[in-house]
């Protein structure tokens, strides 16, 4: 669900894969290999990803957004 979710919230907040890499100090293609499923972040980034993007972590790990959208 990370790579779903992730793609999903830098999107609403307006944000490229670029700003994301900017401001957690990583090249755009670590994002990229995120949201395709390619790799994860480890627990310290994923926390500051979660801040970067103004959710929870549960909410980034947590069920799909798109299914819970559907759900409602």
């Amino acid at each position: 669900m990370l790579s779903k979710n992730l793609k999903i919230f830098r999107k609403r907040k307006g944000l490229t894969q670029e700003n994301v890499a900017e401001a957690l100090n990583v090249v755009r293609q670590t994002i990229s290999k995120w949201e395709k499923g390619i790799s994860v972040p480890d627990a310290d980034m994923l926390i500051r990803l979660a801040e970067v993007l103004d959710v929870s972590v549960s909410e980034l790990i947590g069920s799909d957004v798109a299914d819970e959208k559907m759900k409602i």
